[in-house]
Formats: structure tokens, C-alpha cells, sequence
């Protein structure tokens, strides 16, 4: 079997992929801890920290050589992603690279972008209809790129849109395209919507994967709080209450982990051959996310649910993060229909 056929089964990290991942933890570890999540969230995004991860190189690996970056794959996409997640980072990176990705697709993205300069974003919503739009990084974009019709479009504002509230803390902005200072078309047609359907895939799978980050985090803050608590002499980690729980939101980790760097790869290298797996490795971590965030939460207690609790600001972003692409159960339909469609030629074919 050679390397490329091994790769379809096989997904564990090369020696680079864990240097990658061990830079970006230090640096999350270094420079976002809870403190500047928590200083962060009336505005859902720290610029400075933007500006140093930025100078690390994040937005500029994600993007082609040909468009000025450094060419890496959405494997490794997805491991900056989980480390955002563990940390929480107030910054729209996935929004920013995936939004920058499909802009270079289309042949107009310039330095700026390139280097996180100026962030883009994207309108999440599968198809185009008129109004205001709810773009999670509207209110921080100086380009946010929406579908009209079969046109891809991109706006610029010379006053950004006011933020709006909302439970992932993230810089979300109600974005009306015909309040918009500058309209470009850069593309349209079949080709043009399919890119833009490829940008919104990439994002559930980076979100995903950033999912995956938050809950193992959500996982290490219960497992520790329980092996320094103790009932009738003995830590409650040892009670299958508390142990039992915690070895299942393991198990989501590990299993969201696989299916988003298999669907990662796919993507990659197989774009056509399994289309469903980055949609339900979404559609995995946004169900789960939830429920593993708000056991972490049960196991310390009433500590766990004080405003204060690093566990409440993990709980709130892994309810809230994958809404801001929609509904989830409106993806696992898309998922369905692939699979149906795919039976169904199969069962022509026959």
C-alpha cells in the first residue's frame, strides 16, 4: 500500500504536524489566558492578541503560494483551530482564513488580507436572500464576502456595524449589503457558488475542530477539579458519577478529533468522495460540545456555574459557537441528502 492510499485510513500527526501544534499551544498558552478571554468578551475580539498571532504567521500559512502564503493543508488548519478552542482565543481566525481562502479562489486577495492586516469575513448562511445578514465577525471586518444570487460578493463598510450580543462572546454584526460603502463582484455563476459552498464547508470543519480543542480543555478543568476534591475520604474522581462522565467527554474528543482531520484530509486530497465528513464532524462536536461543557459544569458543582468559573466561559462558547453558522440540524439534512443521493446512484448503477 503506498503512502497516499495509507493516508486515507491513517491519520496520526507527522513530526511537523506536532511541532506545529506545540508552537501554537505555547503561543495560546503564552499570550490568551483566561484573563484575556474574560477582558475580551464586551467586544468578542483582543487586537493585540490578533496582531501577535498574526505576526506568528497564522492567516498567511492558511492561503496558497500562489496567493502569497505558505500553502498548508487543512490538517493543519485544524490544529490551530484546536488549540483557538482550548484557549478560547477572542480571535476570528476561522472566519478570517476561510473567508481570505475563498477570496484567493476567486483571484482578489491582496497583501493585507494575506497578512491579517485586515480581516475578512463571510456570510455563513448556504444561500443567498435579501436583508441584513448575522455575520459572526461583522462588526471587526474591513471585508465581509456575501452570496447575491449566483454572484459572490464583496462589501466594504466605511464605518463597521455595531456588535450585538450573543452567547459565543464572538465580534457578531447584523450586515445589511445595501448599506454598504463599496460592492464588488468577483465572480459568478456555477463555479463561484461552488466555491463559496467550499468556504462554508471549510469553516464547519475548522469550527469542529476548534470544538474539539474546547471540549478536551472543558475535560483537563473537571478531571483536575475532581482529583482535589474529596467526599467520605476519598476524591470524587474516583466515584463512577464523576470518572464515568469524564471518560465518555474523552471519547467524544478522540472521536471528533479523527473525524475532523479524516474529513480535513478528504477535502484535501478527495474533495468528491466523501462530502459528508466534514458536515457531520460538525454536526458531532456541536451536539456533543454542548453536553460534555455542561457535564464539566455539573461535576464542580456550584463553583462550576459562578460567572467567574473558567468552566461557565467554556460551557457558553461550545452552546453558542456553532450557531453562528446556523442551525446545526439544517447541516445534518445536507448530510442526509448526500448520503440518499449517493445510495441512490449506487443503486442505478447496479
Amino acid at each position: 500500500m503506498d503512502r497516499y492510499e495509507l493516508r486515507r485510513l491513517d491519520y496520526s500527526l507527522s513530526a511537523d504536524h506536532v511541532d506545529l501544534q506545540n508552537a501554537y499551544r505555547q503561543f495560546f498558552k503564552t499570550h490568551c489566558p483566561i484573563e484575556t478571554v474574560r477582558a475580551a468578551e464586551a467586544f468578542g475580539f483582543d487586537k493585540s492578541l490578533w496582531e501577535r498571532l498574526c505576526a506568528m504567521g497564522a492567516t498567511t500559512m492558511a492561503l496558497p503560494e500562489s496567493a502569497g502564503g505558505d500553502g498548508a493543508t487543512l490538517v493543519d488548519l485544524t490544529l490551530v483551530a484546536e488549540e483557538i478552542g482550548r484557549s478560547l482565543a477572542p480571535v476570528p481566525w476561522i472566519d478570517h482564513v476561510v473567508a481570505a481562502r475563498l477570496l484567493a479562489a476567486l483571484g482578489d486577495v491582496d497583501a493585507g488580507i494575506v497578512g491579517g492586516e485586515q480581516i475578512a469575513a463571510l456570510d455563513l448562511r448556504p444561500y443567498a436572500a435579501p436583508g441584513p445578514r448575522l455575520i459572526p465577525a461583522g462588526s471587526v471586518a474591513d471585508h465581509i464576502v456575501v452570496r447575491d444570487g449566483d454572484d459572490v460578493v464583496r462589501l466594504g463598510f466605511g464605518t463597521r456595524p455595531y456588535r450585538v450580543d450573543n452567547i459565543g462572546k464572538l465580534p457578531m454584526a447584523w450586515v445589511d449589503p445595501a448599506g454598504a460603502d463599496s460592492r464588488t463582484v468577483l465572480a459568478g455563476g456555477q463555479d463561484a457558488v461552488a466555491a463559496y459552498d467550499r468556504a462554508l464547508v471549510e469553516w464547519r470543519l475548522l469550527t469542529a475542530a476548534a470544538l474539539v480543542g474546547l471540549v478536551e480543555e472543558t475535560m483537563t478543568i473537571a478531571a483536575e477539579f475532581a482529583k482535589t476534591r474529596y467526599t467520605l475520604g476519598v476524591p470524587i474522581a474516583t466515584l463512577q458519577a464523576i470518572s464515568h462522565p469524564l471518560a465518555n467527554i474523552a471519547i467524544v474528543v478522540q472521536g471528533g478529533r479523527n473525524l475532523a482531520r479524516r474529513a480535513a484530509w478528504f477535502c484535501d486530497n478527495e474533495p468528491h468522495e466523501r462530502p459528508e465528513l466534514a458536515p457531520s464532524a460538525f454536526v458531532f462536536m456541536a451536539e456533543e460540545a454542548a453536553k460534555a461543557a455542561t457535564m464539566a459544569v455539573h461535576v464542580q458543582g456550584g463553583l462550576g456555574v459562578s460567572a467567574e468559573a473558567a468552566a461557565t466561559a467554556y460551557l457558553v462558547r461550545a452552546r453558542g459557537w456553532p450557531l453562528a453558522g446556523g442551525d446545526p440540524g439544517l447541516v445534518a439534512q445536507q448530510i442526509a441528502a448526500i448520503v440518499a443521493d449517493r445510495e441512490s446512484r449506487a443503486g442505478r448503477s447496479e
